[in-house]
């Protein structure tokens, strides 16, 4: 059955060996292919952005402690928190342990997002409660690991997110890959590479994951970038 979602991309700057983090990021032969890499991302006109809980934790404000018992105890139904429209990010957080000071997160040369917190129903009615207080959105997707396809029906058809961007963890991608969800990838490569092996690689399944057949995915273009970058799109053969 086909699903209402937002056309999913996945937009990754990476190493020659496949990587997505390491000290390859900031070495200065890498530096301009990953401003490249900052500028692409207008080209696909996103109105959201979806990351992990590992990536996301560089951006939140911390992580929560001991929550105060909320009484009454609030609905667990999703909950859209007045806000501005335009810019969504939204964290996948399956246990609740990001802490926000306020519903929006500015990034530096892209303006505010909104947060939309995408959780499990592992998370307590306490973190609800917390989110509410801070002007958070969140959504429920899944009871115990993240129900895909369900998030992003939910973001298309609460918050009307037409077009949508996973950029990492390789964990967050790779849950995506799974159900066959992302139209096209976004492969923004330096030209560099260290062979470190504790890197994470753009995809990376969890292993409760059942094994399926590799994604398969037709060229759509490959553009040289500055910085002796190249720039590759892929979109998911269906």
């Amino acid at each position: 059955m086909k699903i209402e979602k937002p056309f999913l991309v996945c937009h990754m700057f990476v190493s020659l060996d496949g990587k997505i983090d390491g000290a390859f990021m900031n070495d200065p032969a890498a530096v301009p292919v990953r401003n490249e890499y900052g500028r692409l991302r207008s080209f696909y006109d996103c109105a959201a952005t979806i990351y992990g809980a590992t990536t996301m934790k560089a951006f939140a404000d911390g992580l929560v402690g001991n929550l105060p018992a909320a009484d009454p105890q609030p609905s667990r139904e999703d909950y859209v928190a007045p806000h501005e429209g335009g810019q969504y990010e939204v964290a996948v957080d399956p246990e609740g342990i990001l802490a926000w000071n306020t519903g929006y997160h500015e990034w530096a040369g892209r303006g505010r997002s909104h947060v939309i917190e995408a959780l499990t129903g592992q998370v307590s009615g306490d973190y609800l409660a917390y989110l509410r207080r801070q002007g958070v959105s969140y959504v429920t997707a899944g009871k115990e690991h993240l129900d895909c396809p369900l998030l992003l029906h939910k973001l298309k058809t609460l918050f009307g997110i037409e077009r949508a961007m996973v950029a990492g963890g390789g964990f967050i991608n790779s849950s995506f890959l799974q159900e066959d969800l992302i139209d096209e990838v976004s492969i923004v490569m330096a030209p560099v590479a260290d062979g470190n092996t504790e890197s994470v690689s753009i995809f990376e399944r969890l292993g409760f994951l059942p094994d399926r057949p590799p994604a398969a995915f037709s060229l759509l273009a490959a553009v040289r970038v500055a910085g002796d970058g190249l720039w590759l799109r892929y979109g998911l053969k269906k």
